[in-house]
């Protein structure tokens, strides 16, 4: 059974796809088999790594085009879904399913059993694509950066799980708040931390190690690369590698 997790925030600019590409890149360096979907219009993921693809999300889930020719091989352990703005249509076509929510969870059933890990990046804001990836995950990771409002769109996150397993009789769980853009000499980035260490404690969910402010995430993602070939050495490389660890293991347990 694949280990299936949702990188969420309802607040835009928070890494969602820098650590959706970073840890899947990480996992698949480690041989495990990792599928990434990327839901939002935008194609922030196609965008972040140079990707040209033929197809995508709306081919497989809508025109149910052959899984293989919707996604693009990166390398042997590593295949992403792209996304266009062809995107929207999928919810609106989908909005007059029965269990629409549940539509993932049907369609990527019979190929998800092929991977060892899949990471869905989602667009900011609650949406019946993102609906569709929480019932279909059941887990979700945060990125939260160093201001009010994101942290404001964690507890947007967090509510919406709540909500679904409430409505639907769900089982997603939060597994990580996870720090962003973390500038320690900064007065709000010490207001922040407080704030999810009292999160974490008060509803038993895991802080992970924080992502420092690195200038080659935003280098990388201009030169259409993986944070790791771009600058291997870098902070960032060195903190999402931890959180790998800590990730697969709070998953372990």
């Amino acid at each position: 059974m694949s280990l299936k997790i949702v990188v969420s925030n309802q607040r835009g600019g928070v890494s969602k796809t820098t650590t959706s590409t970073t840890l899947a890149r990480e996992f698949a360096d480690r041989g495990k088999r990792v599928l990434v979907i990327d839901t939002d219009p935008q194609g922030s993921v196609s965008s972040i790594l140079n990707l040209k693809p033929e197809y995508g999300l709306y081919n497989f889930v809508i025109e149910r085009l052959i899984f293989d020719d919707c996604v693009v091989r990166v390398s042997d352990n590593l295949h992403v879904m792209c996304s266009n703005r062809e995107t929207t249509k999928v919810e609106t076509i989908l909005m007059g399913n029965v269990a629409r929510e549940h539509a993932f969870t049907q369609i990527f059933s019979s190929v998800d059993k092929n991977y060892d890990v899949v990471l869905i990046d989602v667009s900011p804001s609650i949406t019946l694509l993102q609906t569709c990836a929480m019932v279909y995950a059941e887990k979700v990771l945060i990125p939260i950066g160093m201001d009010t409002l994101s942290f404001q769109g964690a507890m947007a996150s967090i509510e919406a799980a709540k909500s679904l397993n409430q409505l639907l009789r769900s089982s997603i769980q939060t597994i990580g708040l996870l720090p962003v853009m973390v500038d320690r000499r900064l007065a709000m980035t010490t207001t922040i931390l407080d704030g999810l260490k009292g999160l974490s404690e008060g509803m038993s969910i895991p802080l992970l190690s924080a992502i420092r402010t690195d200038q080659s995430v935003t280098k990388a993602a201009r030169a259409g690369q993986f944070l790791i070939d771009y600058d291997p050495k870098c902070k960032a490389i060195e903190d999402y590698k931890r959180v790998g660890d800590e990730i697969l293991q709070i998953l372990k347990d």
